[in-house]
């Protein structure tokens, strides 16, 4: 396979007129950038004095607003919880130092650092398990099979939007030999390279694939979920030593969470004025990236192990992991909300 890394491409995203943060959690990354805090809540010191503190990092990015918007809201303080939100770059790393307590994780991620002995366990599935990745091309590209001989944004190599595009390009008859893959990150670095031409197709998030749509920019060729409908990706993870130690606080935090999401999802007005004030962005193309997305956001916290085992198997049939896990060894699901 031909793969090649452009560095202009990443200065390409300080020119980006979008504020959206990356979402290296989401696509696998593995920088050791140092880890930082934003608060999340200003309880009284009266509160504080109640409140039990737990260290989490959501994913970066969209991904995880909603339930930065649940903590605005007070649901982390309905549980007794004083939450600190953790910026990361590598979640996994975060919680087998122990400067994370519990964190949002790629699923493939959580999988084979648990299963060659990392010290965490899956708690929960996230909000949603379905890969809200979509392949966009620039304006004249009209089908997947034009992108022959073309160079392609896949993200960061061997995350899962790298699985999702070779999935959706090799079910069109493009093989490894047939396009140029680069790493071009996500959300608005991966939009400026497509804008920019330094590629002609790129796997993206939401709200840039309804932004390239609404402005013109790009076209839609595929949406993730259609080509890998059992491909699980985001759980919740957390530390053996933090599970053992402060059962309770696991429980309140995946409760807290599902709260935040619930609420989002069905104040849906409410939530799109705090998103579009995080992310600057057209307020069209949020409008219709979120009516896209309603249908991935589930909202179950229950962990499909056949999934698992299914995300297990094409991770291996790409060479993107060595073997097959026992995913009852790295589940500890007895802290999931009671519906």
């Amino acid at each position: 396979m031909k793969r090649k890394s452009w560095a202009h491409i990443w200065i390409l995203s300080l020119l980006a007129v979008f504020v959206v943060a990356g979402c290296s959690n989401e696509a696998g990354g593995k920088a050791d950038d140092k880890q930082g805090t934003v608060s999340a809540q200003n309880a009284s010191s009266g509160d504080d004095q109640k409140l039990q503190k737990i260290r989490y990092a959501a994913f970066n990015g969209v991904s995880g607003l909603a339930v930065q918007f649940g903590a605005e809201k007070g649901f982390f303080k309905e549980e007794g919880l004083d939450v600190e939100f953790i910026t990361t770059q590598n979640a996994v790393e975060g919680l087998t130092s122990k400067d994370v307590d519990i964190a949002d994780v790629a699923t493939t991620s959580a999988i084979v650092a648990a299963g060659k002995g990392a010290p965490i366990k899956i708690v929960s599935s996230l909000f949603r398990t379905k890969g809200p990745f979509y392949l966009i091309a620039a304006p004249g590209i009209e089908k997947i099979e034009d992108l022959k001989g073309k160079t392609i944004g896949a993200a960061a190599f061997g995350s899962g939007l790298d699985v999702y595009t070779q999935v959706v390009l090799k079910k069109h008859g493009l093989g490894k030999d047939d396009v140029t893959f680069v790493a071009n990150g996500v959300n608005d670095a991966a939009f400026a390279s497509l804008t920019s031409g330094q590629v002609a197709a790129t796997i993206i998030h939401e709200p840039f694939a309804s932004l390239a749509e609404v402005t013109g920019k790009g076209k839609l060729l595929a949406k993730g979920w259609d080509y890998l409908p059992d491909f699980h990706t985001g759980v919740l993870a957390s530390h053996n030593d933090f599970i053992k130690e402060h059962p309770e606080l696991v429980e309140k935090l995946l409760r807290a969470y599902f709260k935040s999401q619930e609420y989002a999802k069905s104040h849906e007005d409410e939530y799109r004025t705090y998103f579009l004030s995080k992310v600057k962005v057209d307020p069209a193309a949020v409008d219709k990236a979120f009516e896209r997305e309603r249908v991935l956001w589930e909202n179950n916290p229950d962990v499909d192990k056949k999934a698992l085992q299914e995300t297990q198997q094409i991770q291996v049939d790409l060479g993107f992991q060595d073997k097959i896990y026992d995913v009852d060894q790295i589940l500890d699901l007895q802290f999931i909300p009671k519906q």
